[in-house]
């Protein structure tokens, strides 16, 4: 009798574990980097992430695969334009919160590695970005704007 009970109370909280996630999304423990599909959970202090003003969004392991998106998003099967962006988010690296990309500050070239190589560090304040910069080797702090595909090749291939 007892057997029967505990599997009856497992097999309803498996039911209702099953019916608290919606059809059609994706658990954060298998959402998919958009560029390289690694598990975004793996890097939840560096994610980054695209969101669409129709709601929809797409997720990243890190700084580098988002800017790779951002600067050629058909390359990776999306319909969407830099016009349908509502808000592009990182994770500041010492506080690991979401910080707003178009006003973070990035380091490049640094002796910290995120989940992909080099990578541009995300900081939402300046001050913390030139700490970084000075304590781990940085070349160099950047804004998203000076961001440019070149640059992100040439993180991909270290001298």
């Amino acid at each position: 009798m007892r057997k029967g009970l505990s599997l009856l109370i497992v097999l309803c909280l498996a039911a209702v574990s099953l019916a608290a996630e919606p059809q059609g999304s994706t658990s954060p423990q298998k959402e998919k980097c958009s560029v390289c599909g690694m598990f975004t959970s793996m890097f939840a202090d560096r994610n980054a992430r695209i969101q669409f003003k129709d709601s929809s969004q797409a997720a990243f392991c890190g700084a580098k695969c988002m800017f790779k998106y951002y600067l050629n998003m058909s390359k990776y099967g999306s319909s969407k334009s830099n016009n349908d962006i509502a808000v592009i988010s990182v994770k500041d690296y010492y506080s690991a919160t979401s910080v707003d990309a178009l006003k973070a500050f990035f380091v490049i070239w640094s002796d910290v590695y995120g989940p992909m190589g080099h990578e541009p560090i995300p900081f939402g304040k300046e001050a913390d970005a030139k700490k970084f910069l000075k304590e781990h080797k940085g070349k160099k702090v950047i804004r998203f704007k000076d961001v440019n595909p070149g640059l992100i090749t040439s993180l991909d291939n270290p001298p």
